[in-house]
């Protein structure tokens, strides 16, 4: 059943045949994840494509100050990893933790590779996801750039409002690019 949402999403950007689909959702293992469990963890090479089936995952690293700065939060139907890490199989920088308990689909990082070598339409899906990403990531830097923190926080809240609710909120904060103390000053005003 978790590979029939998985099969769900890919649809939404190509259509695969029943062949196809069992092909493509084969080379994934479900895995759950307890509330607090790391996936990944710096100086450790990320191995796995993650897409989330059920639950919430935070990817954070620290400072040499010792200060989290949050990048990224994945909920059902987003995908995990650090991305760097994966691409390149370098070590990790990142931490990725799970905020609920959870369920996901892993992809190991040579299987992927088999996938876009066998068939165009995987690879396809995998660039598309590249792109995407890369377009989110610019749209989130030039935001942070030029808004204000109250502007982030609206935005957020316009745009992810599934996520409020079930992140903490200093790992929002971190996130947004402020103190957890800002964005209680912020959320405070609003109501």
């Amino acid at each position: 059943m978790n590979k029939d949402q998985l099969l769900n999403y890919v649809q939404n950007f190509v259509s695969l045949t029943d062949d196809e689909a069992m092909e493509f959702c084969s080379s994934f293992k479900e895995v759950k994840v307890k509330k607090r469990q790391f996936i990944v963890q710096p100086n450790f090479t990320d191995r796995y494509r993650n897409f989330v089936v059920k639950g919430a995952f935070r990817a954070y690293a620290i400072s040499d100050e010792g200060q989290e700065h949050t990048l990224q939060f994945a909920i059902e139907n987003w995908w995990v990893s650090d991305f760097n890490s994966y691409i390149y199989q370098h070590p990790a920088t990142l931490f990725i933790v799970a905020l609920e308990d959870s369920v996901i689909l892993q992809l190991e990082y040579e299987k992927e590779q088999e996938l876009k070598a066998s068939n165009h339409k995987f690879e396809t899906f995998f660039r598309i996801m590249a792109e995407k990403g890369l377009a989110f990531e610019h749209r989130r830097i030039l935001f942070n750039l030029i808004h204000s923190a109250e502007a982030r926080y609206e935005n957020f809240l316009l745009n992810f409002p599934n996520f409020v609710q079930r992140v903490p909120q200093y790992a929002l904060a971190s996130y947004l690019g402020m103190s957890t103390e800002f964005l209680s000053r912020i959320r405070n005003k609003k109501t």
